[in-house]
């Protein structure tokens, strides 16, 4: 409508000004005023007809002509046509017409109305008017159409299980009287739950590419706005178009910003999300229902969601999307590896058995980055050596070559990352160390790198207690070389690490002997008097006493490790003030008091043959490089 007003407009508009402007073609020939003068003295001039400033007039031989008058007053013009028998005549001035006055008067007016319903109808959800104020109750959700949608499950690598858990929907999706007509019913919600980057977005889109139907994709806090009943009028609005397209995917993207334990009073307005959850839960199976839509959710969070979301009948089927093995990351980086121009040295198993816990989306990041680092040194092809450097500046950070140590700092900060190496490499059921460097990488002034053998699920008392070890080696050789009040704030983030790690063995582990196995936290369910304490103040104190005795008892255990073991340490602080970065094969030799070997040019991999070559020489669970330093004295 308004398009339309604004149309009719501009051809009033050109209507008006053709008028204005219509004028005889053949009309009379204009002269100067000084030549109309002078034909007036010479008797040449029959009549004139004043029109305001133009003067119309007629010679004796009936041509006619036209005259400007000047701006000057001329009172002898009037007396010399009189004197000469010119016939002098008026013009009455013309008045516009009824039409044109109203016209002109209310085109102003007109042009603001026409703006004014041409925002109202933007904000009324027009064209590009969602999210504006007048359109609060309208679906946020995105749609997707079948012909859309290019990802299907051979994009998706590394999630086996997931996979085959979806598989029937799009079964469903393609065929659904295969199903109906044995009475059987899909589940109507699909709650998909898992680690942040493992692709639970990535198969959701897979479904729908694969059963070629309709994809609406929302964020779980598209829903909830700072009006109370927004968020149910975008629910209602979002299945009424999902019914329209049905068979459909409804796809809900943290799900967990919308369905929280009610009652909770988390993630702001506290009614506003209620009702939204309420009106979810509706239209997911209440008493009409939703024939034909299907509802994907995903979250990293499944246990603070409310219990009605997860009975049968809504998300009744809960699929785990984990972090991919060895297996599941070969088969991501084929994925990835097909987008850029690999080396056909590289090897996916290679890369894979070097990045144990990478989820998809870190596997992903690697390739690019390997391919980034290809581009800056105006390579072809991506080679082992990329892939190398990529992991190392996800796991350690970006080096920071630009950043000037003085030979005291760069000195220290060995000690510190020699006493890491040393303590990880001599206690039990400790990962490799892989790296150790004192060049600045992230935040840290130097790194070492401790790369699991594998995938590991699950720690032993003594693996945790190894590693808080490892992490009081560096400030204990820090200690031991300048003394305690030497002792620098390197070990900042070790520290809190180390707490971290202790504290979690008594409350939530149950590896503390005195306090056994209960959990002893916060409730962090969601319902009233949840981030409250679960125990009293006197286990508190037993709690910090518990905590205390673990740190030190570990800390007792590195120092004594570094004490016995010192002239390993100066050895190791000695050759990364030479080398800066020295790998797992130097880190052996140098454990087995022998001369170290000179870094070696990367070739076919470098740290991830090296990583495999651990795997493969451990046939009994222990690391290759655990074997080799027989001479260093463990305690």
């Amino acid at each position: 409508m308004a398009k339309n007003l604004i149309l009719w407009l501009v051809i009033a508009a050109v209507l008006l000004i053709t008028f204005n402007s219509f004028n005889d073609t053949t009309g009379p020939t204009e002269v100067d005023y000084s030549q109309f003068v002078a034909e007036v003295n010479a008797d040449r001039v029959r009549s004139v007809t004043f029109d305001g400033a133009i003067i119309i007039g007629e010679r004796v031989n009936g041509e006619p002509f036209k005259v400007v008058r000047p701006a000057v007053l001329d009172d002898q013009l009037m007396d010399d046509l009189l004197t000469h028998d010119v016939i002098v005549k008026g013009r009455e001035p013309e008045s516009p017409s009824l039409l044109q006055q109203l016209l002109v008067a209310s085109f102003p007016i007109l042009i603001i109305i026409a703006v004014f319903m041409f925002f109202m109808r933007q904000m009324q959800g027009g064209a590009g008017g969602r999210g504006s104020p007048m359109s609060f109750g309208k679906s946020k959700a995105r749609l997707l159409g079948e012909d859309q949608i290019k990802t299907t499950f051979a994009d998706v690598a590394g999630v086996d299980e997931a996979k085959e858990d979806v598989q029937e929907l799009v079964e469903f999706l393609r065929d659904p009287s295969r199903f109906q007509r044995l009475g059987g019913m899909i589940p109507r919600g699909v709650l998909m739950a898992g680690p942040p980057g493992t692709g639970k977005t990535l198969l959701a889109k897979a479904i729908a590419g694969e059963a070629k139907v309709p994809f609406f994709s929302i964020s779980g806090s598209d829903f909830v706005e700072m009006f109370v009943g927004v968020g149910a009028s975008r629910v209602r609005d979002m299945f009424d178009q999902a019914k329209k397209q049905a068979p459909c995917i409804i796809f809900i993207d943290e799900i967990d910003a919308v369905g929280r334990h009610r009652g909770g009073g988390h993630g702001g307005g506290h009614d506003e999300r209620e009702q939204t959850l309420n009106q979810l839960l509706v239209e997911m199976d209440g008493f009409e229902g939703s024939e034909g839509v299907i509802v994907i959710a995903a979250t990293n969070r499944p246990d603070v969601l409310d219990k009605a979301l997860l009975r049968p009948g809504r998300f009744d089927r809960q699929v785990f999307v984990g972090l991919p093995d060895i297996r599941g990351r070969e088969q991501v980086l084929k994925v990835h590896m097909r987008k850029v121009p690999i080396d056909e040295s590289v090897q996916a198993s290679v890369v894979a058995r070097g990045t144990p816990g990478f989820s998809g989306a870190d596997l992903a990041n690697l390739v690019n980055e390997a391919a980034l680092f290809a581009a800056r040194a105006n390579k072809r092809v991506v080679t082992m050596e990329e892939f190398e450097k990529a992991r190392d500046k996800i796991m350690m950070g970006a080096e920071r070559k630009t950043m000037v140590m003085s030979e005291k700092e760069k000195e220290n900060t060995a000690y510190h990352e020699a006493g890491h190496a040393i303590v990880g490499r001599l206690v039990p059921e400790h990962d490799p160390v892989h790296k150790v460097t004192i060049i600045p990488r992230g935040r840290a002034l130097g790194v070492t790198q401790f790369l699991p053998e594998g995938d590991k699920y699950s720690y032993s008392k003594r693996a945790i207690e190894s590693q808080l070890c490892s992490l009081f080696g560096g400030r204990i050789a820090e200690e031991m070389t300048l003394g305690f009040e030497g002792v620098t704030t390197g070990a900042s983030n070790d520290i809190e690490r180390a707490t971290d790690l202790a504290r979690n063995m008594v409350t939530k582990w149950g590896l503390s002997e005195k306090l056994g196995p209960l959990h002893y936290g916060e409730d962090e369910s969601g319902m009233p008097g949840a981030g409250n304490p679960n125990y009293s103040g006197e286990t508190s104190r037993t709690i910090d006493e518990e905590v205390r005795e673990i740190i030190d008892r570990c800390y007792k255990r590195a120092e004594e490790l570094l004490t016995e073991n010192r002239d390993i340490l100066e050895a190791m602080k000695d050759a990364l003030m030479e080398y800066e970065t020295i790998d797992a094969e130097q880190v052996d030799d140098l454990m087995a008091r022998k001369k170290m070997r000179p870094p070696r040019d990367f070739h076919d991999g470098g740290g991830f043959n090296n990583h495999i070559k651990d795997d493969e020489a451990s046939d009994d669970g222990k690391s290759g490089s655990d074997s080799i330093g027989g001479p260093a004295k463990d305690v």
